[in-house]
């Protein structure tokens, strides 16, 4: 195996996540109230309430395929019922509506940052590196999405896959991923340097989703008996 295959994909993935959990651990501690989505809705909601909910709704989608592609091994599924055409058509209509829905959204949020004159002042810099590293991220993604239509499609769950759940035990195997086709790699490799840049840009907020606010116990406010209320003089 070649040193540019290991360096790609036995180093770097470690590397991307020593910058993603020591950027993360930095901004909670150094920069907590920096943490946030900076949101401009007050200077522009038409287009936000269009691309927000396309772009949220379905990267949360595209997140949950992800996961279940790349960490439920193929043996699993086919144990449960699942066969593999069952499960690529899923992953062909489910995933790729996920993927167009989220271009969508991305391109519907992009335009208005561009042409509304407040929210294009509000940006910032990191944005304009951010947008199209996570557009280029997508249309990759779906560009391998598409490849499962191909006579031979590449089976990703016996290559990429079972390179991803390699990481977690320290010891990867470079030859199932450098033996992948191109949009898949480059694919992953958008996907590393995205999740490297995360804690340096507004991305960040997607680790503070407020998810105790659904439990938290209820705010009583309890009126002071006999005491009459303050009145202006």
């Amino acid at each position: 195996m070649s040193p540019l295959h290991t360096a790609l994909w036995g180093i770097l993935p470690y590397v991307v996540l020593a910058l993603l959990v020591t950027g993360t651990v930095w901004r909670f501690r150094h920069d907590r109230f920096g943490i946030t989505t900076r949101s401009t809705q007050l200077h522009e909601h038409r287009l936000l309430r269009v691309g927000g909910p396309l772009f949220h709704y379905g990267l949360l989608f595209v997140f949950l395929g992800h996961v279940v592609g790349l960490a439920v091994p193929e043996s699993f599924t086919e144990r449960v019922g699942v066969h593999e055409w069952l499960y690529h058509a899923n992953a062909l209509l489910v995933g790729g509506a996920a993927g167009l829905a989220t271009t969508a959204g991305l391109a519907v949020l992009v335009y208005r940052r561009l042409r509304v004159p407040a929210v294009r002042s509000a940006s910032l810099r990191t944005d304009r590196l951010v947008h199209p590293l996570l557009l280029t991220v997508l249309l990759a993604g779906l560009t391998a999405t598409a490849t499962t239509l191909e006579p031979h499609p590449y089976d990703y769950r016996r290559g990429v896959s079972v390179w991803f759940r390699s990481l977690f035990t320290l010891d990867p195997d470079v030859p199932a991923m450098s033996h992948a086709p191109l949009a898949y790699q480059l694919h992953a490799l958008l996907a590393l340097a995205l999740f490297a840049l995360c804690p340096y840009t507004r991305l960040i907020h997607a680790f503070a989703v407020p998810l105790g606010y659904a439990i938290r116990p209820y705010v009583v406010y309890r009126h002071r008996a006999g005491q009459r209320p303050a009145t202006r003089r």
